[in-house]
């Protein structure tokens, strides 16, 4: 493998080049976790920028899309708090502020005291919100589709398997670090 390149197009060494030089120049240890880790790595930052591209094609942002989608897949009427809009996003109480923000500025969302609770706020989709997250999905999963076309269906089912088992033991919450 002769090298990557980088997110500013400058080639970088493979992870097996990276392997290599640790085995030569640091023979007690034993380097593989770093293989596995570096891959994962270097796949995910592969996998961002490749949902990105196809995301710029409707003029979303990923964290736009994270947002859009959690609220499309909660089911009608597509309206969340925004702490259960945290929750399910998995971001911070200022990250779901500042997308949402964006969002409401699009016309994609509205944000609405809830009428139980006005110290609650409702965000929920627009119709040109649903239109444009409805369009975005299949073409995002197709996106995935080809991102993940180098393994059959056998391979991808046992790496979903191997990096369930793998999340399962980090998303413990007494996990020791």
């Amino acid at each position: 493998m002769a090298g990557d390149s980088g997110a500013d197009g400058a080639r970088t060494k493979s992870v097996d080049d990276i392997l290599t030089q640790w085995a030569e120049s640091y023979r007690e240890v034993d380097a593989a976790p770093m293989g596995i880790i570096g891959r994962v790595w270097r796949l995910s930052r592969y996998f961002e920028q490749g949902v990105q591209r196809r995301l710029d094609d409707f003029g979303c942002t990923l964290p736009e899309f994270d947002v859009l989608a959690t609220l499309r897949r909660s089911g009608s009427p597509y309206s969340l708090t925004a702490g259960e809009l945290m929750h399910s996003a998995m971001v911070t109480s200022g990250a779901v502020t500042n997308r949402v923000d964006r969002l409401v500025e699009r016309g994609w969302v509205t944000r609405v005291a809830d009428p139980n609770n006005r110290r609650v706020r409702c965000i929920t989709l627009t119709p040109e919100g649903l239109d444009l997250v409805n369009r975005i999905v299949p073409a995002h999963l197709e996106n995935e589709r080809q991102m993940l076309s180098t393994l059959s269906g056998s391979e991808q089912d046992t790496l979903e398997t191997l990096l369930k088992k793998l999340a399962a033991d980090h998303e413990q919450p007494n996990r020791k670090k």
